[in-house]
């Protein structure tokens, strides 16, 4: 049998010795040791292994409106440069997904400008637009905990449980974790002190704020038997709140979350800033947290470098990770503070059952040929300059690595970017 493509004498994460793996229109069709014969020929070189093309559960790509930040092309570019063949877009653009035209909408725009796979998560509204957009199958109901009230949160999850009940679905609710009230009380304070420095946006909105509005959300979708997942966790008291809990809940961690601490406010200034904020070294999750349970989300959120020098108030919150996240984690593996398949396991396979993606999150066949090759001996630093992103900065500037992406495979085809 002739394949579309051939990968030869792979190393395949968490199996043993080597295999040929063979694809036609898109699909793995083949894994064996024998020789199989493909039109083109992929030969991965020493060093190099194959994971399940990486997806990356929150990304904010800025399309439509906002696409002299991001828009999906360079978005998708990005992703793919830093090895992941499938995101999943949030809904905070201009106009918001949160109706069935903006919906559509967006859908056109991806796929006319994406390079990778993607899923969007709506927003929410009223309750007869949000049966007009599950028509159209969202990858969740997002909800940005700190806008909303308590009665309105109320509203919104009764809602969603309607939706799920009269229309026979499962869809999930993706909660940003910020309590409104005590975001506003100690913001008000912090702006109230006669100098502001950077790292009074983290005392602005503090553990506390966090850790309130998980619980909330555990007390909401036990009240409404709903299932939800918790973006960019970034407390240790936050994660013992959901580990605890009895209720069907996911969650995932920045890379931000992971490596640094709110003393980097004092280094890097309102080019850390986002929401939630960098913790102290005493609240904040890291390494030592990620275990099989948890997802790698990188919240990808450019913006443009003048908007990132505004002042403590003014700047605006996020940080673009697409490029850095692979090979800051592929360095752990090679430290052996962090094993490949629990790396394949938090961001590929945990994502794909999680949000439904039906065919991807492993290597098997029938399976998406949707893959992730990396080279564990390649090294260097993080140079923004080389991002595909629009957002040519990062905190992880100059930081050394040892092991990164060198191709990304999406539904059979070399994205040829490498």
């Amino acid at each position: 049998m002739l394949f579309d493509t051939v990968l030869k004498n792979v190393k395949i994460v968490n199996m043993k010795g080597e295999y040929n793996i063979g694809i036609n229109e898109g699909k793995i069709n083949k894994i064996s040791k024998l020789k199989l014969e493909g039109e083109k020929l992929i030969n991965p070189g020493e060093g190099e292994v194959v994971l399940p093309g990486l997806i990356d559960p929150h990304v904010h790509f800025r399309d439509p409106g906002l696409t002299y930040k991001e828009d999906f092309h360079t978005g998708s570019m990005s992703a793919a440069n830093g090895g992941f063949t499938t995101v999943i877009d949030m809904p905070n653009t201009k106009p918001l997904t949160n109706t069935y035209k903006n919906f559509s909408e967006k859908i056109k725009i991806g796929e006319k400008k994406s390079i990778v796979n993607f899923g969007l998560n709506a927003g929410f509204n009223t309750y007869e637009e949000m049966c007009k957009i599950a028509k159209l199958k969202p990858t969740s109901f997002k909800i940005f905990m700190d806008l909303e009230t308590d009665s309105s949160l109320n509203e919104k999850f009764k809602d969603l449980r309607r939706l799920n009940t009269e229309l026979g679905t499962s869809f999930l609710v993706s909660c940003h974790c910020e309590n409104r009230f005590i975001v506003h009380e100690n913001t008000y304070y912090q702006k109230s002190k006669r100098e502001n420095q950077s790292i009074d946006y983290s005392y602005a909105r503090p553990s506390e704020a966090e850790i309130v509005s998980i619980k909330q959300v555990l007390d909401l979708i036990k009240k409404y038997n709903l299932k939800a997942h918790i973006c960019h966790l970034s407390t240790v008291k936050g994660l013992r709140e959901v580990l605890k809990s009895p209720c069907d809940v996911s969650y995932e961690f920045t890379p931000h979350h992971i490596y640094l601490d709110n003393s980097y406010f004092n280094i890097l200034g309102n080019m850390v800033k986002t929401n939630p904020p960098l913790r102290s070294v005493n609240d904040k999750i890291g390494l030592k947290n990620i275990n099989p349970k948890c997802m790698i989300g990188t919240d990808h959120a450019p913006h443009t470098i003048s908007e990132k020098s505004l002042g403590v108030w003014d700047s605006k919150p996020g940080i673009g990770n697409l490029e850095c996240v692979l090979p800051l984690l592929l360095t752990e593996v090679n430290k052996g503070s962090l094993s490949l398949g629990l790396l394949a396991k938090i961001m590929s396979e945990n994502p794909a059952k999680r949000f439904h993606l039906e065919n991807k999150g492993l290597i098997r066949e029938g399976y998406d040929a949707d893959l992730t090759i990396i080279n564990l001996k390649e090294s260097g630093v993080i140079d923004p300059k080389e991002f595909y992103s629009k957002a040519k900065y990062s905190p992880f500037k100059n930081w050394s690595y040892r092991g990164k992406p060198v191709m990304t495979i999406v539904n059979g085809e070399d994205l040829a970017l490498l």
